[in-house]
C-alpha cells in the first residue's frame, strides 16, 4: 500500500516541477530578440567604430577619406576610440529596441488590426523605429566627442552630457526630427526587404552557407539604406555639432549646407562610398550576428 501511494504521488511533483520551468522559458523566448539584437551591435560597433570616425569627419566637413584619416593619425591612437562608449551604448540599446519591439509590436498589431501583413508590418517597424529615438542624447554625445573641435571642452562621455545641462532637456535631443525621418523609414525598407532579398540568394544548406546568406542579405540592404539616407545623416551631424544657440530647422540646415558645397551632389556626398563601404561590413555583421544568435539561444 505504500509503495503503491507513493508511486501516486510522484506525477503531481514532475508536472509541478514542469509548470515552474515553463515560465522561465517563456521568459527567454520572448526576450531572445532584445538579447540577440544587443550582442549583434557590440560585434559590430566594436569591429567598425574607426570607420564610422573616418566617415564622421567626412560628414562634418566636407573632406576627402585622405584628408579625414590623416585627421585621425594627428589626433593619435589614444582619441582613436575616443567617443566609443555613447555609440556602444545606443546601439546595443537602440539595436536590441529595434529587433524586439519589432516582433513584439508585429504580433501585437496583428492580433487587434484587422489590415494586410505589410501594413502591419510597416506600423511595428516605424514605432520601433520612433522609440529608438529616445536614445538620441547619446548620438548627440557621440557627435561631440568625435568632433575635434571640442576635444579641449570635455575628454570623456560624462564631461559631454554634463556641458549640455546648463542648455536645458531639448538641448540633448538637437536633430530629433532626421533622426525619427532616417529610423522610421529605414526600418520600413530593412525589415520589409529582408526576407524577399534571402529568398533570391542561393539556398542554404549548411550552417556556414545560411551565416554567408545573412551577412550578404543584411550588407546589402544596409549598404542601400546607408546611400539612400546619407544626406539625412549630413544634416544630423550638422546640427548635432553645435552646442547651444538657434535651433534650426532640417531645411534651413540643409540649404546651408547645400550652399556652402557649392550646391553639387557630388560635395554632399562626400563620403559616401565609405559609408557604403562601412554598412556594408556592419549590416552584414549585424544581421549574421542576430540570426545565428537566434538559431542557437
Amino acid at each position: 500500500m505504500m509503495d503503491s501511494e507513493a508511486h501516486e504521488k510522484r506525477p503531481p511533483i514532475l508536472t509541478s516541477s514542469k509548470q515552474d520551468i515553463a515560465p522561465h522559458i517563456a521568459s527567454v523566448s520572448e526576450m531572445k530578440h532584445y538579447l540577440c539584437g544587443c550582442c549583434a551591435a557590440f560585434n559590430n560597433i566594436a569591429i567598425t567604430f574607426p570607420i564610422q570616425k573616418v566617415l564622421f569627419r567626412q560628414q562634418l566637413y566636407g573632406i576627402k577619406t585622405r584628408d579625414a584619416i590623416l585627421q585621425l593619425r594627428r589626433d593619435g591612437f589614444r582619441n582613436l576610440y575616443r567617443g566609443i562608449l555613447p555609440p556602444l551604448m545606443q546601439k546595443t540599446t537602440t539595436l536590441a529596441l529595434m529587433f524586439g519591439l519589432y516582433e513584439d509590436l508585429s504580433c501585437l498589431l496583428r492580433k487587434h488590426i484587422t489590415t494586410p501583413e505589410f501594413a502591419t508590418r510597416s506600423m511595428a517597424a516605424v514605432l520601433a523605429g520612433t522609440t529608438e529615438a529616445i536614445f538620441t542624447p547619446l548620438e548627440r554625445v557621440q557627435t561631440l566627442l568625435q568632433d575635434h573641435r571640442h576635444h579641449d571642452k570635455f575628454t570623456n562621455t560624462y564631461q559631454a552630457f554634463k556641458a549640455l545641462k546648463c542648455h536645458g532637456i531639448r538641448e540633448y535631443y538637437r536633430g530629433l526630427v532626421p533622426v525619427l525621418f532616417r529610423n522610421g523609414f529605414s526600418n520600413v525598407l530593412f525589415f520589409g526587404l529582408r526576407g524577399p532579398i534571402k529568398e533570391h540568394l542561393p539556398t542554404a544548406t549548411t550552417h556556414s552557407a545560411h551565416l554567408v546568406n545573412d551577412f550578404i542579405c543584411g550588407g546589402l540592404l544596409g549598404a542601400m539604406l546607408g546611400i539612400l539616407f546619407f544626406p539625412v545623416n549630413v544634416v544630423k551631424t550638422r546640427m548635432q555639432s553645435q552646442i547651444g544657440g538657434e535651433f534650426q530647422s532640417f531645411p534651413k540646415v540643409f540649404q546651408k549646407i547645400w550652399l556652402e558645397r557649392d550646391r553639387k551632389l557630388t560635395n554632399l556626398f562626400r563620403g559616401a562610398h565609405l559609408n557604403y563601404h562601412r554598412s556594408l561590413i556592419s549590416w552584414g555583421i549585424i544581421n549574421a550576428t542576430y540570426e545565428f544568435l537566434l538559431k542557437i539561444i
